[in-house]
């Protein structure tokens, strides 16, 4: 007993473990909070008061133990670090994780037949009309797809009508739609 305590009076834990213990929290309750603000945008209401509860937690326990030692710099470091790279955590995870819906609009100058073929066989609802630009006739091309089919849509662009024109926009919502299944499968069968 007395050797752990002799343990937390040291230097080692003072200016090492400590510091490294509030940037690893500090790591953890910004990305749950990064989450929870992308939980909150997208109409989570399940998980978001969840991650909320959980981000605070971990946030009062940090600040306590930066508070209790002020006048050790390293846990500011260890503070600010932790807040920085938590940011970082949480928009990577965000990314892989993919949640949500995105609208996709396709603006091309090619004709884009083949393109709006290929999108409907793969499974994904489309709207398109001809419109005019601002030097030409082009085709404008409209889907909902669910982020994680984002990467087999910029696929078939690509393969279809590399120099096509398109942008992606997060949707909150969407009451109907086309959405397929195994559009990957259908993809890949069909190219």
């Amino acid at each position: 007993m007395t050797s752990l305590q002799e343990f937390y009076d040291s230097g080692l834990f003072t200016y090492a473990v400590l510091p490294l213990l509030i940037f690893m929290a500090r790591i953890m309750d910004v990305t749950i909070g990064t989450l929870r603000i992308v939980m909150v945008a997208k109409g989570q209401k399940f998980w978001a008061p969840i991650m909320g509860f959980f981000e605070v937690l971990i946030w009062i326990i940090t600040m306590s133990k930066v508070v209790q030692n002020l006048d050790n710099w390293l846990c500011y470091v260890g503070y600010a670090g932790g807040f920085a790279t938590g940011n970082w955590v949480g928009l990577i995870l965000e990314e892989k994780l993919a949640m949500g819906i995105v609208k996709i609009q396709i603006i091309t100058r090619k004709e884009a037949s083949q393109l709006i073929e290929a999108l409907k066989n793969a499974g994904y609802g489309i709207t398109h009309h001809d419109a005019h630009g601002g030097s030409s006739v082009v085709s404008i091309i409209h889907s909902i797809v669910k982020r994680t089919d984002l990467g087999k849509v910029e696929e078939i662009i690509r393969t279809y009508n590399p120099k096509a024109f398109y942008t992606i926009e997060e949707v909150k919502f969407v009451s109907q739609g086309v959405f397929p299944i195994q559009a990957a499968k259908r993809w890949r069968k069909g190219k």
